[in-house]
């Protein structure tokens, strides 16, 4: 998102640097059997969690180790602008809100173009106009591509996910910090609905970070909880 602002510390260099060293080996066990894979890492978690940074950080790790990096912020994939989106939820008692607000099938489309290395037309918003714009990308030389958001790990292909496990509550200062939005009690409804989508996507993570920022491998779950999947086939 353009004009967004990071409040890096080094809690999120830290994990990027644990993050980098996993993709790295991922990606060297992946290619003895997929030559060329183009690599995808999902950062999920709930709002002021620390997404937006851990991406930064992670992409410039990755960087740092010879490995061309991009990152694509699914909150740019809302179906209704930030200037739209208040009054609708309000018009709507906020029933709506969460997962099913993004654009599912365009961002699988631009996920599409990443792995087959072309040319890519992608939306991003400018957080100070509220105005939606249009990027074009050029994947081709892209190995990695990082993706956050609330609900990153609604990418059913992601081949490494993470998630933050940090609540909104514990997060309220970043998120005041960040001044993205009015803190008033028609974003504490939104902050409600969406934390229940998020951590609908938590059983999918292969890495957790802890509210201190410790980064720790998560077994496969014997049983998959049932709920809806986002990401459209």
């Amino acid at each position: 998102m353009l004009n967004d602002v990071l409040l890096i510390r080094q809690e999120h260099l830290s994990a990027a640097a644990v993050i980098c060293e996993r993709i790295l080996s991922d990606m060297k066990v992946l290619r003895r059997t997929r030559p060329g894979h183009k690599f995808i890492v999902a950062i999920a978690g709930e709002s002021g969690s620390g997404k937006s940074e851990l991406a930064h950080t992670l992409a410039k790790a990755l960087k740092k180790a010879s490995v061309q990096p991009k990152i694509l912020h699914t909150d740019n994939y809302y179906r209704v602008p930030p200037s739209e989106r208040l009054a609708l939820r309000i018009a709507d008692h906020f029933e709506h809100v969460g997962a099913a607000e993004y654009d599912w099938d365009l961002l699988k489309s631009n996920i599409q173009d990443f792995r087959s290395g072309r040319m890519s037309l992608m939306p991003c918003i400018d957080i100070v106009s509220g105005q939606l714009d249009r990027l074009i990308s050029d994947f081709s030389g892209v190995d990695v591509l990082v993706v956050d958001g609330l609900y990153a790990l609604g990418i059913k292909d992601a081949d490494l996910c993470v998630y933050i496990d940090l609540s909104w509550r514990e997060t309220r200062k970043n998120q005041a910090l960040r001044g993205k939005e009015a803190d008033d009690d028609y974003r504490l409804k939104v902050l409600e609905k969406e934390s229940e989508d998020v951590k609908a996507f938590r059983y999918r993570a292969d890495l957790v970070i802890d509210n201190e920022y410790n980064v720790h491998k998560v077994s496969a779950p014997d049983d998959v909880p049932a709920g809806t999947v986002y990401y459209r086939d």
